[in-house]
């Protein structure tokens, strides 16, 4: 929802620019301060392209596929993106295998995001009135697209030797995509499709807080601490969050439908937790 407002005075890859320049200056600037361990020059030139490709390639192609698509289609099209992570993880050398019990909670879990998502998007007059096909199947090319990269490069970063922090890894990766951007958002003739304006701002201040210091930082902390199957249910969890948040600042609907997503969601996270944690027990 916050690229979707960002979308209606920036571009893309302005937005872009602006979001990351600004999170991953702030982190590395904090890391600084408190005397943090940053990656050694190979290390850190690595930890930039992972990112360049896990933010950049991922949210920068959800970013465009919100111009052609509805924010909350575009959530249950990026919902794949757990099977993109372990699946890729699987077929990396000594990585975590595939196994039945994690699996179906993966598919318990998307299920239930299913659940939760559709009602709303069929509520209306219905989906062709709102979204051409042609749109729509772009969106969902561009989505899948940006599911893989930022599972390859997640894996990429999981699996590289650093001794920094995960939140100034998180903070490198942050400020290199923000300055691959810097060229595209100030290309000659960009100008013209930028609109400065105080609720524009907001949403970019709140995506580099939220989206990028808090929650990416968060996101390349459980990376480096947890089984990448359990790291991978987070997509299901943030649709949670916005239906809690909606109805507790904009009083928006919450009927038996959304109580009985959450119900199945949870499900599908406890059933990938268990297999997680009796895979780690048989270790």
């Amino acid at each position: 929802m916050g690229i979707r407002v960002a979308l209606e005075y920036f571009t893309p890859s302005m937005l872009m620019f602006l979001r990351y320049t600004g999170s991953g200056g702030i982190l590395l600037l904090g890391a600084w301060l408190k005397g943090a361990a940053f990656p050694k020059k190979n290390e850190a030139w690595k930890t930039a392209m992972y990112g360049v490709i896990t933010i950049g390639g991922g949210t920068g192609s959800l970013a465009y596929a919100e111009q052609w698509i509805p924010s909350g289609l575009a959530a249950l099209l990026v919902s794949t993106q757990p099977f993109w992570l372990t699946g890729l993880e699987s077929m990396t050398k000594n990585g975590e295998r595939l196994h039945a019990p994690a699996l179906r909670g993966m598919l318990m879990g998307l299920a239930g995001l299913i659940f939760l998502i559709v009602p709303s998007l069929i509520s209306g007059p219905g989906l062709q009135s709102v979204i051409q096909p042609r749109d729509f199947f772009l969106g969902f090319l561009v989505l899948q697209f940006s599911a893989a990269v930022w599972s390859a490069g997640s894996i990429g970063q999981r699996k590289l030797a650093t001794h920094a922090h995960p939140f100034v890894s998180g903070g490198v990766q942050q400020l290199a995509t923000g300055l691959i951007f810097a060229l595209p958002a100030f290309w000659p003739g960009q100008a013209q499709h930028q609109t400065w304006t105080k609720t524009g701002i907001v949403a970019i201040v709140y995506l580099a807080v939220f989206g990028g210091i808090v929650g990416y930082s968060a996101y390349i902390f459980a990376l480096d601490r947890l089984p990448v199957a359990l790291v991978s249910i987070y997509n299901y969890i943030n649709p949670l969050v916005a239906v809690i948040l909606g109805y507790l600042v904009y009083r928006e609907p919450f009927g038996w439908p959304e109580a009985v997503g959450m119900v199945i969601i949870f499900v599908g996270v406890a059933m990938v937790r268990w297999a997680s944690v009796k895979q780690a027990t048989a270790r």
